[in-house]
């Protein structure tokens, strides 16, 4: 596929940026922050941007979470601000907003492929767990279903588990995972009770205090954007659970292996069929104020369009390919460079 960038009308946006430059001039080389679980590909993208186009300098690429990521992203246009950021989650209605507010009215949204958010365990333990939503949000919810949390061994949520003290290492609240794991396993685990669901509509936040908040005891642990560390930390321990993107759970599988979620194993096929259900798209949003002027930009999507094809570079690094309305989509949002909207959000 052919993608061609059209260029939008950037009247007084070269100016802008010499100027936010403080007179050191516009900046020479693109600048990436955000995601810990896109890090790893966008780097990748940004090895082969630099030996496929040698006249550019090599895209600086920072891993700060996603939260931190789009909040540096949304600060403002210029030179001193990031032009694209890496998110394992979509951005929210209310940083878009902040975006707007600075100045920054053309962030243009790219789903680049489908990472999973996997529970994972030592490979060293010797009968590996199988998990509900229902089982994880029991285990770590600060009231779980509104009542106080009592639970200390995984048998205490449900007496099908292991005897075994709840330890889970999880990502913090500047990471997108994070988002994700509230998102997609907490709050689908607290509405497996009708009476929590249905709470949703009487009182929203007494919802969200109570699906959402995670235990502060020492049975869930922040273990930083370091999902390396993550793994070192499981990996030692036959009793921890891990909760961390499924590309670095792949990158190392000889160390540690996937929790099934309601019966179903974390694996790029799975995941690609959405059949996991934990599955998660991932973004990168870009500064549309910065796309004809910061040298390469539009190059560096080309080459991320390349490496998220099927049987591409990307997959390669554990990045599943999004179904074909997924990437045509991609495709288009590069080609027509068309803003987002609170609408596109819902």
């Amino acid at each position: 596929m052919t993608i061609r960038v059209l260029k939008p009308v950037l009247a007084t946006l070269g100016a802008v940026l010499a100027l936010a430059g403080c007179g050191s001039g516009l900046r020479q080389e693109i600048r990436v922050v955000g995601s810990s679980t896109v890090y790893p590909f966008t780097t990748a993208v940004a090895e082969r941007f630099a030996q496929n186009f040698p006249g550019y300098r090599s895209p600086i690429v920072e891993s700060t979470g996603t939260g931190s990521g789009i909040k540096l992203f949304c600060n403002g246009v210029g030179s001193q601000y990031p032009d694209v950021a890496n998110a394992s989650r979509r951005i929210k209605t209310s940083e878009l907003a902040d975006c707007t507010k600075n100045g920054v009215r053309n962030v243009i949204e790219v789903p680049v492929g489908i990472d999973g958010l996997a529970l994972i365990e030592s490979s060293t333990r010797p009968t590996g767990f199988s998990l509900t939503l229902r089982d994880i949000y029991a285990a770590l919810a600060k009231t779980p279903f509104g009542k106080p949390q009592t639970a200390r061994t995984w048998r205490d949520v449900n007496p099908q588990l292991p005897d075994v003290p709840i330890l889970v290492y999880g990502p913090p609240p500047t990471s997108g995972t994070r988002d994700s794991f509230v998102e997609l396993i907490l709050t689908k685990g607290c509405e497996s009770d009708p009476a929590m669901k249905a709470l949703k509509k009487e009182d929203e936040d007494r919802h969200k205090d109570i699906c959402n908040t995670i235990r502060e005891d020492g049975a869930f642990v922040e273990a930083g954007e370091n999902d390396n560390l993550l793994i070192q930390r499981v990996s030692q321990n036959a009793g921890a659970v891990g909760v961390l993107g499924y590309s670095f759970m792949e990158e190392n599988a000889d160390r540690v292996r996937g929790i099934s979620i309601e019966g179903v194993q974390p694996s790029a096929d799975t995941i690609q069929s959405l059949a996991y259900p934990v599955a998660r798209p991932l973004y990168v949003y870009v500064k549309g104020e910065h796309l004809n002027v910061v040298p390469g930009l539009k190059e560096f999507l080309l080459e991320y369009a390349r490496g998220w094809a099927p049987n591409s570079y990307l997959q390669d690094r554990g990045l599943v390919p999004a179904p074909e309305a997924m990437r045509a989509q991609a495709a288009q949002a590069i080609q027509t460079a068309r803003p987002l909207t609170p609408q596109d959000l819902g």
